[in-house]
């Protein structure tokens, strides 16, 4: 799933190649993908992008006061072209679910992979009415490390759990918590609430680096290659079986039903491994 570096990039590329471009037209390959009816799709056509930011892990091209606003989830992404074909959509016939053409025929397609189709597009008029986009916590970057205590402060979830709560903090999924937990060499596990100040400092600071690290490494690089970004510059996340780059131990995993965390159990719990209850069921 695309977090907040990649969709930060996302944004970059965007904004460098449609500002003041007049939509052409938005065609829709999957009617499911379109979580609004008002304004209509059509609606867009003629007016200019005026502007592109993020919000958490959502996208949000603001033209002329219309919000396209979507969220890749776990199996979407956008594919830019300079020329887009002149064929129009087929709903159901490839795993094209949104297509938005520019007047000078570049654009961009949402495609989804996989039968959970979660991707999700909103058209408004203010990007609060997206209930996703209500109900986000601050942005990583921006909170500052007392205000971070305080998001922490008696909070009995697991920090692994809290890192990905959208609701907490906008922006960091699965893999990136990995890696601000590696860092900061705290169990998955603990409670937010049962950490001390220095290690609440070194948490905070661990998710800064980590995310600004990430940030940088995707600054530039087009569309096609922020997924092979993100792979290379991990350092646990998706290592499992690996050496840990910081004291040589193998990257441990616990698997879940849709994911799976790693992390390394000398730099982060003691040298104890996590249960894994779906590999200890195969190992009987």
């Amino acid at each position: 799933m695309p977090e907040m570096p990649e969709v930060q990039g996302l944004v970059d590329v965007l904004r460098s190649r449609i500002i003041d471009l007049p939509v052409a037209s938005v065609e829709l390959g999957s009617f499911s993908v379109l979580k609004t009816y008002d304004p209509a799709p059509q609606a867009l056509g003629g007016l200019s992008v005026t502007d592109v930011t993020r919000h958490g892990k959502f996208v949000d091209i603001d033209v002329d006061g219309i919000h396209l606003v979507f969220h890749l989830s776990r199996a979407g992404w956008l594919r830019w072209s300079d020329k887009l074909p002149q064929t129009v959509l087929r709903p159901g016939k490839s795993p094209i679910a949104l297509r938005c053409r520019f007047a000078d025929d570049s654009g961009f397609d949402l495609t989804e992979a996989g039968t959970q189709k979660r991707l999700a597009v909103y058209l408004v008029t203010d990007p609060q009415q997206v209930p996703g986009i209500a109900s986000l916590g601050p942005d990583p970057l921006e909170i500052s490390r007392d205000d971070f205590a305080a998001l922490l402060a008696g909070r009995r979830t697991q920090i692994k759990g809290l890192l990905r709560d959208q609701s907490v903090l906008a922006g960091v999924g699965n893999a990136y918590s990995d890696e601000v937990l590696h860092a900061a060499k705290l169990a998955p596990y603990a409670a937010a609430a049962s950490l001390d100040e220095e290690q609440v400092t070194r948490l905070y600071d661990a998710m800064r680096d980590i995310l600004t690290e990430a940030i940088a490494a995707a600054s530039g690089k087009p569309a096609k290659d922020l997924k092979d970004a993100k792979r290379a510059g991990m350092r646990v996340h998706g290592r499992t079986g690996e050496a840990c780059p910081v004291c040589g131990d193998v990257i441990r995993e616990v698997s879940f039903a849709n994911r799976s965390m790693q992390y390394c159990a000398t730099c982060q719990t003691g040298g104890k491994p996590l249960a894994d209850r779906r590999m200890s069921r195969l190992l009987k």
